[in-house]
């Protein structure tokens, strides 16, 4: 439907409506089915790259997505019992020091019921953040020589040296437990 604006022979704004017949449902029908085929071949293209720009993960494909995309000396592999983490270290000079020390074994007690801690062989270099909130799954150096790996998210006002985050925290409090842990830090 088209709306023409006109002026009267009086001088008066007038309206005048166009009406044009609805299109045929046929039409209707193959103009959507045009869109469709448009809408799922823009989804196709993205989802295999070829539109230039990548497809943004889902939830289910995000842990493999953070395997293939971080480089090898950037990860590293916690092991506690049967479970195995892999870690992202984090782009600091403590974290190279520290992946430097390894493979790794070491016993870890428990510390406020949220985090396991243990001094480790040699002091490592500090660029302390104060956080604020803690995360499951961080790996972080307290002082120069105290390693934790927090297992509860909460907030803290203490300083840390960040060294890396494990990539699929989930189920690493109840692989922790509540008492001392052995744990196994390699590169692979």
């Amino acid at each position: 439907m088209t709306m023409h604006l006109g002026i009267s022979r009086r001088g008066h704004r007038r309206t005048a409506i166009e009406h044009r017949p609805a299109r045929s449902p046929w039409a209707m029908r193959a103009l959507g089915l045009l869109c469709g085929l448009f809408v799922l071949g823009g989804c196709d293209a993205a989802q295999s790259g070829t539109s230039g720009a990548p497809a943004a993960p889902t939830t289910s494909s995000t842990a493999a997505l953070a395997a293939t995309v971080q480089p090898e000396e950037s990860r590293m592999w916690m092991t506690v019992g049967e479970r195995r983490f892999a870690i992202t270290l984090a782009d600091t000079e403590a974290a190279r020091a520290f992946a430097a020390m390894l493979p790794l074994t070491i016993d870890m007690p428990d510390l406020n019921s949220n985090e396991k801690h243990a001094k480790l062989p040699k002091a490592l270099p500090t660029n302390t953040i104060r956080p604020g909130t803690i995360r499951n799954g961080d790996l972080m150096l307290y002082g120069s020589q105290t390693l934790v790996v927090f297992y509860l998210t909460f907030d803290s006002i203490y300083s840390y040296t960040r060294l890396g985050r494990v990539d699929d925290p989930a189920d690493l409090a109840r692989a922790l437990g509540s008492g001392t842990a052995r744990i196994t830090f390699s590169r692979n």
